[in-house]
């Protein structure tokens, strides 16, 4: 009996992937090559280049990650969205947070996982976006349920005003990172990270930096609780 042939080319999902980390593009395009119907027909490091290239890449799904140098990848899943309706968007995170995940949903991403599950979940979730399906995993799908079931903090409902770049660098402040360290991961000016700094205080109503340091470090590990 004859084995039947493998897809071509032509018949396989186009898979686009965004990280600033050059190890973790290769490592998931050597794992989605592997698979019999989708190919890596792009990647960019940054948001700017991916939106250069998606167009002439056609992609039907691509994965991105939040935390990306130079660019936020809140913002480029928005502008994704709004560019590209049909491209399916999967966000492969460092973040475990449940609340990254539903914001990146509520945008329009149709998967959210984190690194630590690793390349071949990812696979895995790719398979159940391509077929039309959103997919989280069981663990981040319970916590958001607990979230929904629960009354949200005030703490929570006020983290709920700040735009996606703000959001990322109160997560950066409640990591450990100083002004500076943040103006450089993110490749931003120092005076612009303290304008964010100022206007985190004022929608979250802190009075100075000691209080948005622990309200920081606080949030941070009150997301990561199971």
């Amino acid at each position: 009996m004859e084995k039947p042939n493998p897809p071509s080319v032509a018949n396989k999902a186009r898979i686009f992937i965004v990280d600033d980390h050059p190890i973790v593009r290769r490592g998931l395009q050597f794992m989605l090559n592997l698979e019999p119907n989708m190919m890596v027909c792009g990647e960019a490091e940054n948001g700017v280049e991916a939106l250069r290239k998606i167009p002439t890449a056609r992609p039907e799904a691509a994965i991105v990650d939040l935390s990306l140098k130079g660019s936020s990848g809140l913002d480029l899943i928005r502008n994704l969205r709004s560019q590209f309706p049909k491209l399916k968007l999967l966000v492969f995170s460092m973040h475990d947070e449940v609340f990254y995940a539903q914001r990146v949903l509520r945008l329009g991403a149709h998967g959210y996982i984190t690194k630590e599950e690793g390349a071949e979940k990812a696979v895995e979730a790719l398979r159940q976006i391509l077929k039309g399906k959103r997919y989280v995993s069981p663990a981040i799908a319970e916590r958001i349920f607990d979230n929904l079931s629960g009354t949200p903090t005030d703490g929570e409902s006020s983290v709920e005003q700040l735009s996606d770049r703000e959001l990322e660098v109160l997560q950066l402040i409640g990591g450990g990172m100083g002004t500076r360290t943040i103006s450089e991961h993110l490749i931003l000016s120092i005076k612009t990270i303290e304008s964010y700094r100022e206007n985190i205080k004022t929608k979250l109503g802190l009075k100075d930096a000691a209080e948005l340091v622990s309200y920081a470090h606080n949030w941070v590990n009150r997301q990561k609780s199971p």
